[in-house]
């Protein structure tokens, strides 16, 4: 049973394409996306076989071991078969990074966003008491106190201009954010004090919108060996989320479900933590692309014990 709650938190260090396969519109790889609201994620299958893939090279286990099915689940046709110990969701979008007229970038997010979010910590038993009873208006925009993408009261996005009202809500989502979510590795730092000065809530139409049109997408090809040309029909387009996004994972762990011969656990909750767990702050790779540079993430679980 998944009796144990944390979020993970996943900060994209290189572009990362979490891919669907074909597309049906202008991007032939797209990326995933969620149905209703079309904000980028990461599916929590995709998530959980890129921790087991972490697991087993940290933990040097073969692919096949009983200490890897014994955490992440055993299927098959014959034998016994079992749930694993650890459940990821899906990683959900928090911050996007977009390009500011002022300060080089801002990272954008909405009220709508940030509900979402405060109803996740709550699963993981984390309260978080932000007002988030209003939001801004259609061309407005909330900054922090002190600001470094608002010269006046104008934050500039890409081509769209936005007046901009000081709030008291994104100094208390930064200081929590910088708090929690970020790394707290020292090559961090620069980043866990320059967030509120870079974050903007914004209506949440527009959030949206950014999220659409705002990811990267890049036109590859595969040449001829030889000849170094394009080789025929080897050319498409492709989708990722840009450096510097920040996304969440509600994960859920308990004891294993593979059991001893007196019907007890192999390993209870504690212990799959602490393997699980041993990956904080440790980069890996997520997505397609591994050998282009591309999904490289710095990852920070968080335990309700850790809240600061």
């Amino acid at each position: 049973m998944l009796t144990e709650q944390t979020l993970l938190f996943i900060y994209t260090e290189t572009p990362l394409h979490a891919g669907t396969g074909r597309g049906l519109g202008a991007v032939d790889l797209p990326i995933q996306r969620e149905k209703v609201t079309g904000y980028p994620l990461v599916q929590g299958s995709s998530l959980k076989g890129r921790l087991r893939a972490a697991v087993r090279e940290a933990k040097s286990w073969k692919d096949d071991s009983a200490e890897l099915a014994e955490l992440f689940g055993r299927a098959g046709g014959e034998g016994d078969n079992w749930a694993g110990a650890i459940a990821p969701g899906d990683a959900k979008l928090l911050l996007f990074p977009v390009r500011s007229l002022a300060g080089i970038f801002a990272w954008i997010t909405s009220v709508d966003a940030l509900a979402r979010f405060v109803r996740d910590t709550a699963i993981a038993g984390m309260l978080l008491e932000w007002d988030l009873n209003t939001a801004p208006g259609e061309n407005q925009c909330w900054i922090a106190t002190q600001s470094a993408v608002a010269p006046g009261n104008q934050v500039t996005l890409e081509e769209f201009s936005y007046t901009a009202s000081k709030n008291n809500l994104v100094d208390a989502v930064a200081t929590w954010l910088s708090r929690n979510a970020l790394p707290t590795t020292a090559e961090y730092q620069y980043w866990r004090n320059n967030l509120a000065a870079h974050l903007v809530i914004l209506p949440r139409e527009d959030f949206r919108d950014f999220t659409i049109s705002g990811t990267e997408v890049v036109t590859r090809v595969k040449l001829i060996p030889d000849l170094k040309t394009v080789q025929e029909g080897a050319l498409w387009t492709e989708e990722a989320l840009p450096a510097d996004t920040l996304l969440y994972a509600p994960v859920a762990y308990g004891a294993s479900r593979k059991q001893n011969e007196d019907k007890t656990s192999v390993k209870n909750a504690t212990e799959v933590w602490q393997i699980v767990g041993a990956l904080n702050e440790r980069r890996m790779q997520l997505g397609g692309d591994e050998t282009t540079g591309r999904g490289i993430v710095m990852p920070r679980f968080l335990a309700k014990t850790e809240v600061k």
